[in-house]
């Protein structure tokens, strides 16, 4: 069982209750946002006296107008190095960020923050590193996840961002087998305090589940801190939440292994980052990886006791320095570590001279650890109010507008349901109400006869129905939506150029919404890079396409980015400017690419189209574009292409035996002649030298 601070404990729920207090008027709407967009029938009263509080038909013109607006493309990385030395690794760092994206599922966390920013005004990514994300060769992962602005409060009155807050906490269901699995705290007697933050009618107790509350703070050293906790436990507290940490011997210091290893009498020969010098590792690839991950996990079924002084006790450590005892190889073939010897002078021994003796040992090159230093939390906004910590929110614009349709809807409902025929009768007359065609009305009289009458009641719902498109339209032009924006027949616009002026018009407007959520993945971006550069102690793989389209393989090592200083001190290089690519959604539209390179290849930008050069760059670009049988394509011109360069080669060979022949009769002329044999084997030597050519020609340039 872990320490209880019952005194940091309160502390944290204070602050918790006291910043819940002061944004429950931001909390309070969330709910009720999202019942709009869900198409809720709840109706407030316009006039004072009004009894009907539900529609029987809704028209969900808030869902509609949010779903107009979703952009399932995920912006993609653009870093700029500040220095001419460093673009390879910039141009390194986008094509590990875009793997990173390829490898988490940001299809779905787009999809979900598409839809929860303009509903609220915001929400959030949350940036981790997961130690328990583990492979034969590499220790831990990043992790990305989307945080709904119900599961975040922040610190009361300041609303600049969140780097500028001293703190921020975190509402997240987990579940009580977690808890137990993660912080090794059994919280089973728990129960969930707020399950409303799961989402919309999500507010039913769940038995298996506990609500966590996790607290980054900033700490006296400009660190980020982690204070976590489930009702009233404890579960934890880091001082230094980014800080490396290895579990030592309380007795001796000596890193506990972390590697599980056959029980010895004698205690094996163990390295200085904790394993075994018998073990099967190989530091170029792994090296010290696995002592240097962020939290290091006990060894499991392994030793108890210190291999060194026996010692049964542990505690964990944060480490300031690694040390690197075998050198390592960066990727520009450089290495850095290894053994580094000093002079120290003895405390106690002396010369014959009474001067200290000085002795010479050797210790490995200690280099500081890299830490982010930033808070784990992205916000991204919708529209940014001044003091207000989440952007304007859509559902809140046009609320009045859904409300009002509702009612509209209920009334034009209600009149033609109220409407139809009504037949009078005389109160002597009757009539036989049955399924019958031919009805049998007994009026008893002439003059009763002609009480008998019709009447169609027609409701009028026109002036509704012209006050309906009213309130639509108002709802969609305080957004900025339009036909053309919504793919609708847009009657205004008469031709294809007008139609595509209209919806760009209306992307102007909505472009303030498309460059905070590209400020947003430039943060994103930019954090998934620190928390690479302080936490993946292994080179990892990158993949890439170069201009022709051909993958090509590099690898992210953290120790490129390590440097030297003019002092000989050793510090990391983050001098990287973060962006986004703002030609990715063009890109992403392969329709549109593929009419663009057409027109290139029209216009003559590829050069001449009667060249089959030309020809083989323009498939060369449709391929990139994944255009199908654009590499079937290429392939055949290429060969084509092949066929007349070995066309060429060998007319050449043969304008030059022609030459030599008449070289050797000019030869013979000169030298009074020479026999006919001797004039037929130089024919013969210069077509076997140019056969020969053609031949090794030929096997240097055809097609693998």
């Amino acid at each position: 069982m872990k320490k209880q601070d019952k005194n940091k404990l309160r502390l944290w729920q204070d602050r918790l209750k006291t910043n819940e207090a002061a944004y429950d008027g931001e909390t309070s709407r969330m709910d009720e946002r999202e019942a709009l967009y869900a198409g809720t029938n709840e109706m407030r009263p316009i006039v004072q006296g009004e009894r009907k509080t539900k529609a029987v038909h809704v028209r969900n013109i808030c869902a509609e107008i949010i779903e107009a607006q979703t952009d399932s493309n995920i912006p993609q990385p653009k870093v700029t190095a500040r220095r001419k030395q460093d673009e390879m690794k910039a141009k390194l760092i986008e094509d590990m960020l875009r793997n990173e994206l390829d490898r988490m599922p940001f299809e779905q966390l787009n999809d979900i923050m598409e839809r929860t920013v303009p509903i609220q005004g915001g929400a959030a990514f949350l940036v981790e590193w997961d130690n328990t994300q583990r492979t034969h060769f590499t220790i831990g992962e990043l992790a990305v996840s989307t945080l709904h602005p119900k599961q975040i409060i922040p610190q009361d009155g300041v609303y600049t961002g969140i780097e500028d807050m001293d703190y921020i906490i975190l509402k997240i269901p987990q579940t009580k087998e977690y808890i137990r699995r993660r912080y090794d705290v059994d919280v089973s007697d728990e129960s969930e305090e707020e399950p409303d933050i799961k989402g919309t009618g999500g507010d039913t107790t769940a038995n298996d589940l506990v609500t966590q509350y996790i607290a980054y703070y900033r700490n006296d050293k400009g660190g980020i801190g982690l204070y976590s906790w489930v009702n009233d436990t404890q579960l934890e507290d880091l001082e230094d939440y980014q800080a490396r940490r290895l579990r030592r011997c309380v007795k001796c210091g000596a890193v506990e292994p972390l590697l599980k290893e056959p029980e010895m009498d004698a205690p094996d020969i163990l390295l200085p980052n904790g394993m075994s010098a018998a073990a099967e590792v190989d530091f170029d690839a792994a090296a010290d990886a696995l002592a240097r991950e962020t939290r290091p996990l006990p060894l499991r079924g392994g030793r108890k006791k210190c291999p060194y002084c026996g010692g049964s006790k542990w505690e964990e450590t944060e480490e300031e320095f690694e040390e690197i005892p075998v050198a390592v190889t960066r990727s520009d073939g450089s290495t850095i570590g290894g053994m580094v010897r000093r002079e120290v002078a003895s405390d106690t021994e002396t010369d014959e001279l009474g001067l200290p003796v000085v002795e010479i040992i050797e210790e490995p090159t200690k280099v500081p650890f890299y830490k982010p230093d930033i808070f784990p939390v992205i916000l991204q906004k919708n529209v940014s109010v001044y003091g207000r910590f989440l952007g304007d929110s859509d559902i809140d614009k046009i609320a009045d507008q859904q409300n009002t349709t509702n009612r509209i809807e209920s009334k034009i409902i209600d009149k033609l349901l109220k409407s139809g025929s009504y037949i009078t009768l005389p109160d002597e007359a009757s009539i036989r109400v049955d399924a019958e065609d031919m009805k049998v009305i007994r009026p008893g009289n002439a003059a009763t006869k002609a009480l008998i009458d019709v009447y169609d009641l027609q409701g009028n719902v026109e002036q509704d129905m012209v006050y309906l498109s009213q309130v639509y339209e108002e709802a969609r032009q305080i957004i900025g939506i339009t036909d053309s924006f919504q793919g609708r027949t847009d009657r205004t616009a008469t031709s294809g150029k007008a139609k595509e002026f209209a919806a760009a018009q209306s992307a102007g407007r909505l472009e303030s919404k498309r460059v905070m959520k590209d400020a947003a993945y430039a943060a994103l971006f930019e954090a998934m890079f620190k928390f690479k550069l302080a936490y993946t102690d292994e080179p990892r793989p990158v993949v890439s396409n170069d201009i022709h389209g051909n993958a090509q393989y590099e690898t992210f090592n953290r120790y490129d980015f390590l440097e030297q200083d003019a002092a000989g001190e050793w510090c990391w290089n983050d001098q990287f400017l973060f962006s986004c690519d703002t030609s990715a959604p063009l890109a992403s539209n392969r329709e549109a690419m593929w009419q663009e390179t057409r027109m290139n290849l029209q216009t003559g930008a590829f050069g001449d189209p009667a060249q089959i050069q030309t020809l083989i760059l323009f498939w060369t670009k449709m391929e990139l574009l994944h255009y199908p049988g654009a590499g079937e394509t290429r392939a055949y011109l290429e060969e084509e292409l092949h066929k007349q360069q070995l066309q060429q080669q060998m007319a050449m060979q043969m304008q030059m035996a022609q030459q030599q022949m008449q070289q050797a009769q000019m030869q013979r002329q000169q030298n009074g002649g020479l026999d006919m044999q001797t004039a037929q084997a130089v024919i013969q030597r210069a077509q076997q030298d140019a056969a020969r050519d053609s031949g090794q020609t030929m096997g240097a340039n055809a097609p693998v």
